[in-house]
């Protein structure tokens, strides 16, 4: 979907919130944008079986008046088809009619209800706050006759146009929020790194702190864009926030991907939804620092098998978390702050020397800054596996460090993006690393970018994993000036420019005092 469309529909439903709180509009926006997508997919199967009914090519074949009218409204033909049932006062074209009503939130709740009860993978999944929203009267129909606009493209069915709506608008107000809707968004680059690095082309895909499911869309992306199909991997998440566990369902739903969330909303560290399942796959963006995570009740947890994470941050225990549901082959990549690397404090550093020895910690990466839209706290990246010899070569005994903090472009004035080519960049010195003599592009170490190190040289480093330790300084071009002939010329040069600050200076001063304000 066009980029300016997509832009030019979110200024003009956040318009309509005046002064509601994003944090609670987003909610209201979000919901009647999946109402629309369900509705829109129903009525797109519908159209099609209706001329399937009149095709006597069709195995569906009826011929006229041997009441189509009566099978159009059999949910079976639907959900054969894993299309929604939408009962006919839930369809959107009931809404969009009744919209300058005054009774059109409990309408819409009224709607969300019943979609529910015909549809039990959506039980408990909806959010039915209309009735009670605080937009000022009238604004509520405004977003529903925005949202009618949005539908189907030539060639382009509900799936995707309003699946990109929704990602976009999910990243929009995660921005409008600040940092409490930042919690569950991780921006879209920062992902297909890891989605990249990872390859998750067919497997069991886990995330244990899914937010609104971003991770989930880049897989199914990636395996689609590598001629897999959907079904190619399987998608298992949990997440702590009822209201947050909602929208990742219905993000998944909107894309039509089934997933196993667990039973309900619950907090990964003590009410760990998977506890027995093994994964291929793990991309996670667990909340940097955590102080308060329950530590006290899990001394003698299984998962803490290179060390009892401290009580006061739980970054080891995430990353202890997706080692011990990762297969035996599996691959996990975690965003976590620059302080995991290095930090001594408690035993986070005996903790990060097991794993180390054990020799389960494949790359590191360290990001650049302003990347996030929640926090300036700086990032790396965490690649882990239990068997180095899987996956590529035998990388057993060494590390690969990649320094990223120079690369991405500056969006906005406060955020960063990676583009394509930063993204290819990272995964394909990642892969030429694990299948070095296996693949075209051999691998070398780039002064400055990335380097493999052997563990002997981590040791001997105290067993710190800050990138910028160990790929050293970039390679700067040799210009061929003699050392005193440089040094002349930019001494002239700041001779020069020290002449002109004071020029200005006074210009300033005379201008100050025309006012009345002398300096």
């Amino acid at each position: 979907m066009d980029a300016e469309i997509k832009k030019t529909l979110w200024a003009a439903a956040d318009k309509l919130r005046s002064n509601m709180d994003a944090a609670e509009y987003k909610h209201v926006c979000l919901g009647l944008i999946f109402l629309k997508y369900i509705s829109d997919a129903f009525d797109e199967r519908r159209i099609t079986l209706a001329k399937e009914f009149q095709n006597p090519k069709s195995d569906l074949y009826i011929g006229e008046g041997s009441g189509a009218d009566l099978l159009l409204e059999d949910r079976d033909y639907y959900t054969e088809e894993h299309v929604f049932w939408v009962p006919p006062t839930a369809r959107w074209e009931a809404i969009r009619s009744a919209a300058k009503q005054p009774d059109i939130g409990k309408r819409i709740d009224d709607a969300l209800i019943a979609i529910e009860s015909e549809n039990p993978s959506l039980k408990g999944v909806l959010d039915k706050r209309f009735a009670r929203t605080q937009l000022e009267p009238g604004r509520l129909g405004e977003l529903i006759d925005l949202i009618s606009t949005i539908g189907f493209g030539e060639g382009a069915g509900a799936k995707d146009v309003l699946g990109e709506v929704y990602e976009y608008f999910l990243g929009q107000f995660a921005s409008a929020e600040g940092k409490k809707g930042g919690q569950f968004y991780t921006p879209a680059s920062v992902v297909r790194v890891l989605v990249e690095v990872l390859s998750p082309h067919k497997g069991r895909v886990y995330d244990p702190c899914c937010g609104s499911g971003g991770m989930f869309v880049q897989s199914e992306k990636f395996v689609e864009s590598h001629g897999g199909k959907r079904d190619d991997i399987s998608i298992f998440g949990q997440e702590s926030n009822p209201t947050t566990w909602r929208l990742v369902a219905m993000n998944l739903a909107i894309r039509g991907m089934g997933a196993n969330l667990g039973k309900e909303p619950g907090d990964t560290f003590s009410r760990d939804q998977h506890p027995t399942e093994r994964f291929d796959y793990i991309l996670a963006n667990p909340p940097f620092n955590v102080s308060d995570w329950g530590a006290d009740k899990l001394t003698n947890d299984p998962r803490w098998v290179y060390g009892i994470p401290p009580a006061g941050n739980a970054n080891y225990g995430w990353l202890q978390h997706m080692l011990y549901h990762l297969k035996p082959s599996g691959t996990a990549g975690v965003v976590l702050a620059n302080g995991s690397m290095s930090s001594n404090q408690n035993n986070e550093g005996t903790i990060r020397r097991t794993m180390v020895e054990a020799d389960v910690v494949e790359v590191m990466v360290a990001l650049p800054p302003q990347l996030f839209i929640n926090t300036q706290i700086p990032a790396c990246l965490w690649f882990l596996t239990k068997d180095k010899t899987k996956n590529g070569r035998d990388r057993r005994g060494e590390v690969l460090f990649i320094d990223a903090r120079k690369i991405g472009r500056m969006e906005t004035r406060v955020n960063r993006v990676f583009d394509d080519e930063d993204i290819q960049k990272i995964a394909n010195t990642v892969h030429a690393w694990r299948l070095d003599g296996e693949t075209k592009e051999a691998y070398a170490d780039a002064p400055g970018f990335c380097r493999a190190v052997k563990l002997e040289e981590i040791h001997e480093h105290g067993f710190v994993l800050t990138p910028g330790r160990y790929v050293g300084a970039e390679e700067v071009e040799d210009d061929n000036e003699a050392f005193a002939e440089k040094m002349d010329r930019l001494t002239s040069l700041l001779a020069e420019q020290m002449e002109k600050g004071q020029e200005l200076d006074a210009i300033i001063r005379e201008q100050l005092g025309r006012l009345g304000y002398g300096v």
